[in-house]
């Protein structure tokens, strides 16, 4: 009977033991950090870096952002087959990652609109006024790579619509690979101009000035899409972010730093710009 009672003793700890072993778990995986890992373009890097911060204090979810030309964070995201969210600085490499098989086509959100701008150092001390003028003798500018980042791209496409390429292409003194070394060139007085977002401006009002384009100069409005991805493994939460992306808190410090909310307010710049569709 002593015997018996023993045994019965040490089931019910093994039991309780068992059960207190698997209880832990569940808390642990309640409790587990929540984690995205975020691709941006660097179209938005200044106002994102603030939004990432404030959605982090308020949620505690913690955001894994890595910022770079466009083209280059979506073959990352491929070759490592890694991250929750893709948020392109133009709408083209969003088709791309969408006909990849990338991201959900259904998810896709625009967070911001942009126009294209000439950036050039404070003072704007080689007088330039305009896209002709980046043609001139001595006329140092910069652009982003044309074959990984949007502004590269979308400028390009500028010069040739207004049939100028030919002429500014042999005063491109250097190609970078983000937007953020774009705005960064004029700062840095490594160029006279850079052809950039709008934004860039107003990440650098200290040491930089922006020639206005001629507005029916502007082919294209561009804007900045964020879809999930599939390769998450909590869509709820990368729906979430993205929810807030486009929140009221998130839509404020992308006004401060004069990022467009709506297509009508980047046509006051652009009127007769073609805003392309997400494709895929």
């Amino acid at each position: 009977m002593k015997t018996q009672t023993i045994a019965i003793l040490i089931i019910i700890l093994a039991i309780t033991a068992y059960v207190s072993f698997e209880g832990g778990i569940y808390y642990a995986w309640l409790h587990r950090p929540r984690i995205l890992r975020v691709f941006f373009g660097a179209a938005a890097e200044v106002p994102e870096q603030e939004i990432v911060k404030l959605y982090e204090a308020e949620t505690g979810v913690r955001i894994e952002a890595t910022y770079g030309g466009s083209g280059t964070l979506l073959t990352s995201m491929m070759v490592a087959k890694v991250g929750d969210i893709y948020a392109p600085g133009s709408p083209d490499y969003m088709s791309s990652a969408n006909k990849k098989n990338v991201t959900y086509a259904d998810s896709v959100t625009i967070l911001a609109y942009l126009v294209p701008e000439i950036i050039v150092q404070k003072g704007n001390p080689m007088n330039i006024t305009s896209l002709e003028d980046l043609a001139k003798p001595g006329i140092r500018v910069g652009l982003g790579d044309p074959k990984s980042v949007c502004v590269g791209a979308y400028a390009v496409d500028l010069l040739e619509s207004n049939d100028l390429w030919e002429a500014v292409e042999p005063n491109v003194v250097v190609y970078v690979d983000s937007c953020s070394k774009v705005a960064s060139l004029p700062v840095l007085k490594s160029v006279d101009a850079v052809i950039g977002w709008h934004v860039f401006y107003n990440w650098n009002p200290n040491s930089t000035d922006i020639v206005w384009i001629k507005p029916e100069l502007i082919p294209k409005i561009a804007y900045i899409p964020a879809a999930i991805s599939k390769y998450t493994e909590d869509r709820e939460l990368a729906q979430q972010f993205i929810n807030y992306l486009v929140s009221n808190e998130a839509q404020a410090i992308f006004r401060e730093y004069n990022y467009f909310s709506t297509v009508e307010e980047a046509r006051q710049y652009a009127p007769n710009a073609i805003v392309e569709p997400i494709e895929g």
